[in-house]
């Protein structure tokens, strides 16, 4: 038999900034796997190996990133530096877990509208674009799986579904008025939207960390009102600032311009994860702005899986495309209007990311667990399951019938996405090798 290994007793020397500088930067480029892998990876490295904090102040700080509009991973590592280094912590900690990932993504961006003609892109794509169709399924049924505990929760996602299927509601409105249920039957019937918990209870044996259990509450991390208002009003002014340079520049009506207004709504609007913000991209960049094309969206979403960083990246993808297809900087700088949309859209959607951390994480945790927050939160998630299986629809309506609802029925990607499927729910494949395996698929199909 093999001996446990014991704990160690001793605490861990203190981190220098330069030193946790060092480690946000190596997980910006290795933090794959969606947030659920994400936050593996930082609960493997922060709790377990450097014991930087204990497990249940990692839940803890966990929890009330899931109270917040916003990516929870990127988001708990804003939380974890800022804790560690006060505010410069948490922006270099939030900062790194996103600019690879958008350096990297711009990068594939340009291959993919200067190469994504040539018969090779073109065929690996088209065995991806089956998958991410896939994808989108599970990922409701994973979130579905997680809320939908009682028969009102299901009648929520239905109605969310009719609402955005049928009668084509604006995702905003859903959103809203699913809180307001959750807010009412907070009242009514509180029992409906009671959170068991997002996490179980934390486990023991890794040691003493850095930021233990009973480890004081920095004071930098003390909730005080007059540091509340001066970080709202830095983040308010510096989003502000942001929109007035580019009405300047490029007016009111400008690419740039209406991209960072429709981001920064989109990222108030993100709970439940980044497939719940999809519906909404793709009611605005797709449908309204025109930005991009709904395969194209497809093509996007399957890159920001296959890129470390948060799926919501994708949103760099859209943003380059519209750059690129506006021609904001005429026909000869193409790439270069891609690169500075990506990096708007990437600064309007993680900017309010920043502040709900910084400004709000004391007083997200002196409110942690109170009702009157978990339960419209509850109702969003809900109403999003039922948005989230739309979605799935939508995009397999452009694989399945890539010349339209008219057109033929394209059998081989809809061979693709049920084996694409059944390796998700049945045999519980990743998300890179499922992805890689289906273009493969695609590669070999389209060479025939």
């Amino acid at each position: 038999m093999t001996t446990p290994v014991p704990a160690p007793t001793d605490r861990p020397t203190p981190v220098s900034f330069w030193e946790a500088l060092r480690f946000w930067l190596k997980l910006g480029f290795i933090s794959f796997g969606g947030p659920a892998g994400q936050i593996a990876i930082m609960h493997a490295e922060l709790v377990e190996r450097r014991r930087w904090i204990s497990e249940r102040r990692f839940l803890h700080a966990l929890n009330y990133c899931m109270l917040l509009p916003g990516p929870e991973a990127q988001q708990l590592a804003t939380y974890i530096g800022w804790l560690m280094h006060r505010t410069w912590g948490g922006l270099v900690a939030g900062g790194l877990f996103v600019l690879p990932s958008l350096f990297i993504l711009i990068a594939l961006s340009w291959i993919y509208v200067a190469y994504g003609t040539q018969p090779a892109v073109a065929g690996l794509f088209y065995g991806i674009k089956p998958a991410v169709t896939a994808l989108v399924l599970h990922a409701a049924h994973r979130i579905g799986s997680r809320v939908l505990r009682n028969g009102w929760l299901w009648g929520i996602a239905a109605a969310a579904f009719i609402a955005i299927f049928a009668l084509n509601a604006p995702f905003p409105l859903i959103v809203i008025g699913a809180g307001l249920i959750g807010a009412i039957g907070m009242r009514v019937a509180p029992q409906v939207f009671a959170n068991g918990g997002a996490h179980a209870a934390a486990k023991a044996g890794y040691g003493p960390a850095l930021i233990d259990d009973d480890t004081p509450t920095p004071p930098h991390a003390t909730f005080t009102r007059g540091r509340l208002l001066r970080v709202l009003g830095a983040g308010v002014g510096l989003w502000a600032v942001a929109m007035a340079v580019l009405i300047g520049l490029y007016g009111v009506d400008g690419t740039f311009t209406r991209m960072g207004a429709f981001f920064t709504k989109a990222a108030l609007l993100t709970f439940g994860g980044a497939y719940a913000v999809l519906p909404y991209v793709v009611q605005g960049a797709v449908e309204q702005h025109h930005w991009l094309t709904g395969p194209q969206m497809i093509d996007g979403l399957a890159l920001g899986e296959t890129t470390p960083g948060p799926l919501i990246m994708v949103v760099a993808f859209v943003g380059f495309l519209g750059g690129w297809h506006g021609q904001v900087f005429g026909p000869e700088s193409l790439f270069a209007a891609g690169a500075v949309a990506a990096a708007v859209v990437t600064f309007f959607t993680f900017l309010p990311s920043f502040v709900f951390v910084l400004a709000g994480g004391p007083l997200i945790e002196s409110t942690h667990g109170n009702l009157r927050l978990t339960a419209p939160l509850t109702a969003i998630t809900a109403a999003v399951v039922g948005v989230i299986v739309n979605l799935a629809l939508f995009f397999a309506g452009h694989v399945f019938w890539p010349e339209g609802l008219h057109g033929p029925f394209d059998a081989v990607s809809a061979l693709i996405a049920a084996g694409a499927a059944v390796s998700l729910f049945r045999f519980k494949w990743g998300v890179l090798p499922l992805l890689g395996v289906c273009a493969l698929v695609g590669l070999g199909w389209s060479l025939l």
